[in-house]
């Protein structure tokens, strides 16, 4: 059973960058652990499954590990797979899923815009002595996410980028999955971040568009602007644009196109 599977690299506009997403379409949902399964042999921090659904498509994301219920750089990428290659002509598309509805449409300059939720932090706690101890330094405040995927989620805002930079924590004794971040040292980068999801099977997520629906509002309060320009500094780089809108979020970003290929399945397998 021969599977079409594209791989595209999101939130950057160069080779090689940003967060690479391994897309596969089918014409109806495999078994869960079917699914599960290709997404471990791809080895990419998601695997985003597309179904259609009507003139739009229902969609589906995996981890190595689990499926999760929000996913931004994959779904930029599926948008970019189906706006560039499969349906020129669309001016945006739009995906059922786990998290609602979720558009995305083009931008101009080969950019495009997903409208995503806010995913709000809460108040400001003392951390965990065993989080602090994994992460290795301390941070200016933490704060706790609504629990995602099973896992407990942390936001630790830090003093300066540098520190952000030099973070590395002991993921195996890493008991959450924790969003870095910490005001941007340039004048065109109004923060930045770093996403560790241990938890989720992904020890350092490249660029992690769902984190960004937390770093949006959380950054857009503090530095008073509705849209700033954002840089997620792992290895690979990712850069976005976001804004505030109500009680949505608004990411902004570009994709390249890596690999097209297919995969085979036999039928009947789990």
């Amino acid at each position: 059973m021969p599977i079409p599977i594209y791989q595209i690299d999101a939130f950057t506009s160069r080779p090689f960058g940003g967060n690479p997403a391994a897309i596969c379409l089918l014409d109806d949902w495999l078994p869960d652990a079917t699914l599960q399964a290709i997404a471990q042999e791809n080895n990419l921090s998601e695997t985003a499954f597309i179904v259609p659904s009507g003139p739009d498509y229902a969609l589906r994301w995996f981890t190595p590990t689990v499926e999760v219920d929000l996913c931004g750089h994959a779904t930029l990428a599926t948008a970019y797979l189906i706006l560039e290659r499969l349906q020129p002509e669309s001016s945006g598309v739009a995906f059922e899923t786990r998290s609602g509805t979720l558009t995305v449409r083009r931008s101009g300059d080969g950019r495009l815009t997903m409208d995503f939720p806010v995913l709000p932090v809460g108040e400001a706690m003392t951390p965990p002595s065993d989080l602090l101890q994994a992460m290795g330094r301390a941070p200016l405040a933490t704060y706790r996410i609504r629990e995602q995927h099973g896992a407990p989620y942390y936001l630790m805002h830090y003093a300066s980028q540098s520190e952000v930079a030099a973070l590395a924590p002991t993921f195996a004794a890493l008991a959450g999955n924790v969003i870095a971040t910490a005001e941007g040292d340039a004048d065109d980068v109004d923060f930045v971040s770093r996403f560790f999801a241990p938890m989720s099977g992904i020890d350092e997520d490249p660029v992690t568009g769902s984190a960004h629906c937390t770093l949006t509002p959380f950054w857009s309060d503090r530095l008073g602007k509705p849209v700033l320009r954002a840089q997620q500094i792992s290895a690979r780089l990712g850069e976005l644009e976001v804004a505030l809108d109500g009680e949505r979020v608004l990411l902004t970003g570009q994709c390249n196109f890596y690999m097209e290929g297919r995969i085979e399945v036999e039928s009947g397998l789990p």
